[in-house]
Formats: structure tokens, sequence, C-alpha cells
């Protein structure tokens, strides 16, 4: 009798050489049982690993040795490669400051010395801010060009009497405009001094350095005492403090300073600008601002501070202090 199919390919019997090939429906369990058991303990880790297995207690030992060598150096070893990899990679801030820090950008300071107001007698930082006219009357000084009158005000508040009262004003003003060495002599501008009886082209004011602060007439862009022109006013206003104490580049010569300071503000009056020192060692030209110094580079450098719009290039020259608009001219007597 022929046998069934199922029956000649029973699963789990011994194949025959009359049975085709046929898969095991557990082939996994059949691999287990086909693979030789592994040795376990020291001998299965022999048998895994081989000779790493010798490798590893030196390479600890090794490691050790270097950590210890590391730990123990002066400074130039572990803390010096952290500074270097924390530059390179931009990561965390050391704990402790470094031994050589960068400077920081430091302004340069443009309040040197020349510009200070310099020591000397007292005087009011602040008048009533109202001006008085003093009595007087001159001739007309110059023959050519336009012709501009003045008076000689004073602001309230002021007492001159240890300079010799309020007339030493008026009359250094009077000489000052009338000297060879001044304005009037070019023969491009003359002066006349009037009264209070008639509205002049410029009044020549002594005021307190409060007063001469408002932003009425001068302001304080520079944070140094100085004088003004104020054209709104038609007011040369002359700053007490300097006219007290002069300034550093006139070394003490009080009675030149206040020379200068009528010259260089009665000048701008006359539609005359700033200028620097044109050559070392030269005579500084009257409308240079000497009282902060007669320094191209310090006056520039005050000037760019308070952003004032001003020609004086920061080029190194250095003038000597001079009151004069015209000093080659021979002065009277």
């Amino acid at each position: 009798m022929t046998k069934r199919v199922q029956d000649r390919y029973r699963a789990g019997e011994r194949r025959t050489s009359a049975k085709p090939l046929e898969a095991s429906w557990h082939p996994a369990e059949e691999q287990r049982r086909k693979q030789p058991k592994r040795p376990t303990g020291l001998r299965g880790a022999l048998a895994t690993y081989g000779w790493r297995i010798y490798a590893l207690p030196v390479l600890v030992a090794v490691t050790v040795l270097v950590l210890i060598d590391t730990t123990g150096d002066d400074g130039g070893g572990a803390q010096a490669q952290q500074g270097d990899d924390t530059a390179q990679d931009g990561g965390q801030t050391p704990e402790e400051p470094p031994d050589v820090t960068e400077s920081p950008v430091v302004p340069p300071d443009l309040n040197v010395s020349t510009a200070e107001l310099p020591n000397g007698a007292t005087y009011p930082e602040q008048g009533n801010g109202e001006f008085t006219v003093l009595p007087g009357r001159g001739e007309r000084v110059g023959t050519g060009g336009d012709l501009y009158t003045y008076t000689v005000e004073v602001e309230g508040g002021i007492d001159l009497a240890p300079l010799g009262g309020l007339d030493s004003f008026a009359a250094l003003v009077d000489a000052t405009l009338a000297e060879p060495r001044g304005w009037a002599a070019s023969g491009q501008v003359s002066v006349q001094r009037v009264d209070g009886d008639e509205e002049p082209d410029i009044r020549m004011t002594l005021a307190t350095p409060k007063t001469l602060q408002s932003p009425d007439y001068c302001g304080r862009s520079i944070p140094f005492e100085s004088s003004c022109w104020r054209s709104s006013e038609k007011r040369v206003m002359i700053n007490l403090a300097r006219w007290i104490r002069g300034a550093v580049a006139y070394a003490g010569n009080i009675g030149d300073y206040r020379i200068y300071a009528i010259n260089h503000e009665i000048g701008h009056a006359f539609r005359k600008g700033h200028v620097g020192c044109a050559a070392n060692g030269d005579l500084a030209p009257v409308m240079m601002q000497q009282s902060f110094g007669v320094s191209n580079d310090l006056v520039a450098g005050l000037n760019d501070q308070a952003g004032n719009s001003d020609p004086v290039d920061a080029n190194g020259l250095t003038c000597r202090p001079n009151p004069w608009p015209n000093p080659q001219a021979q002065p009277p007597g």
C-alpha cells in the first residue's frame, strides 16, 4: 500500500537516503543543540579575550603613575593645559584669575594742567546777573575799516577794589584796543568807546563764572573756565575767574593774560575764528584758545571731546603765549 506524503516527510525522523532534505520547524533550538558548550570563569575569559586579559592590569598601573606625576607638578601641568583648552575652545572661565590681564581701554585724559584754572585769589562765583555800564567816552581809534562802538560793563556783585576798582577794568580795555599792537592799528577796523546813552556794537562785559555758564551766554561745553563772544547779546563776556587768576600758559603774568582775553574775545566780534599754532616755538596767534594752552594737540582734543567744530589739527605743534593780534608792531614809548 502506498504511504501518504505526510507520512514520508514526518518531522523529527531521521532522514534516509530516500528522504528529501527538510527544514527543521525549530531552527533556534536546533542551532543551540549544534553549538559546543562555552567554558565559564577564568577559562571562559581567557578563551574570549586571550592576551588582552593580561594587558589590562598593566594599563591600569601606567595610568595611575601618570596621574600621580601630573598632580605633583608645580603649576605647569594640568592647570596650564586647562588654560590652553579654555583659550582655544572658548569654554568656561577659569575659577582663579589669570596671572596677567589685558589693560582696559582708557580714554586719554584731557584734563591737563594747562587748561586748569591756576591757584590764586578768591572771587565770587555768582553775581546778580545785571550789568552796569561804566561811564566814559573816547575818541575813535584807527583810521580804516568799519567802526565798532563799545561800552564797558560790569556785573553786579563783583568787588574789584583789591584790583584797583571798576575803573581798572575799563582802563585796560581802552588801552588794549588803542595799542599799536592791537586790532585797530592794522587799518582793517576802528573802535570807539561810548557811554550808556548809545546802543553800542559791542558790550565789553566782566561777569562771574556762573553767569557765563548760563546757556544765555557762554554755556559750558568745555569743562574749564573760559570767556566768550555772545553775538545775540553783542557781549564780549570776560570771565572773572580768569581775570583774577589768568592761565597756566602765561606762567603768572596776569597783565598779559588780561590783554589776551580782551583781544581774543573782541576778535570774535570782528568775525575772526579760532586758529592753531603754525610752527613750533612761534608766538601763538591771538585767536588761539590760549586760556586752555598753546599746544595744538590739547586744544584740538578739548574741542573734539566737547563736540565743537574747530579747525585746529592735532599735529604736535606748540607755540609761546602771545596777547596781541599784531605783535610785530612797536609798542608805544
